[in-house]
């Protein structure tokens, strides 16, 4: 079993920044990747941004130069620094855990970007 939780969500103004973070525990042996996704109201769930165990980072066109993935290794934690948040930056946003064979997914965060 592994189970991912993810905290940081909320109610920020446009321009605003945000943090998100998602700790990883459980049954955990060797895992591949960890990253964001979100998903909006109508919309399907995208990739936000994804980092390798080898550091390898991958982030959506939309939000690069933005938004800031990090993460620990040794702790099974993945971040999201989020800045100059956009009203279209509003979903869901999910932690995702991947290994050589199953991802698993958080239970998933609300960022609303509003003034």
């Amino acid at each position: 079993q592994v189970q991912l939780v993810e905290s940081g969500g909320g109610l920020v103004q446009p321009g605003g920044p945000l943090r998100l973070s998602c700790a990883a525990s459980g049954s955990i042996f060797s895992i591949y990747a960890m990253g964001w996704y979100r998903q909006a109201p109508g919309k399907q769930r995208e990739l936000v941004a994804a980092i390798t165990s080898g550091s390898r980072i991958n982030y959506s066109d939309s939000v690069k130069g933005r938004f800031t993935i990090s993460r620990d290794n040794a702790k099974n934690t993945v971040s999201l620094q989020m800045n100059s948040l956009k009203p279209e930056d509003t979903a869901v946003y999910y932690c995702k855990l991947q290994t050589g064979t199953a991802g698993y997914w958080g239970q998933g965060t609300q960022v609303t970007v509003s003034s």
